[in-house]
């Protein structure tokens, strides 16, 4: 009974103990393993050297760094690359854009904003500009967007 070398290639990866990619077969004793159709027959092929597990293939050092750098910057963080549940995703946001709001709320109320710069930071929290109310402040302060006290009395 002659079976193709595909039932022989499953028949190894469970008799190793791995995927059936990872089975390499002897290009040269193709007739022998052709001729195995059983799994004792398989483990004596293995004995032998003529079904061998080829190396598992993992992530270079150099690539795991690189990609560990882009992820410090922030890159990768794309619809495909997100994990748990979107509420979840969605509380965070709505934790955030209504801190932020608050915020440009309140230095409006105090006349530290004007209305155009008010609607420009309006617009920049709710494009995900800004993560959080400390890089609001700071954005505002390094942009010089706040007003002073003298400009609020005038």
């Amino acid at each position: 009974m002659i079976m193709s070398l595909e039932t022989q290639k499953k028949i190894a990866a469970r008799v190793m103990k791995c995927g059936v990619s990872r089975v390499w077969l002897d290009p040269e004793r193709v007739n022998d393993i052709d001729e195995a159709i059983t799994a004792a027959d398989i483990r004596r092929l293995v004995k032998e050297g003529v079904i061998r597990k080829e190396q598992e293939q993992g992530v270079s050092a150099s690539r795991k760094k690189k990609i560990a750098l882009q992820k410090k910057k922030g890159r990768r963080k794309g619809h495909g690359s997100r994990k748990g549940a979107v509420s979840n995703q969605k509380k965070f946001w709505i934790k955030r854009i209504r801190t932020l709001r608050s915020v440009l709320r309140e230095m409006r109320a105090a006349q530290r904003l004007e209305k155009r710069t008010y609607r420009l930071l309006y617009l920049k929290s709710k494009s995900g500009f800004f993560r959080s109310r400390a890089h609001l402040t700071n954005y505002m302060e390094r942009n010089n967007l706040l007003k002073e006290e003298k400009e609020r009395k005038e």
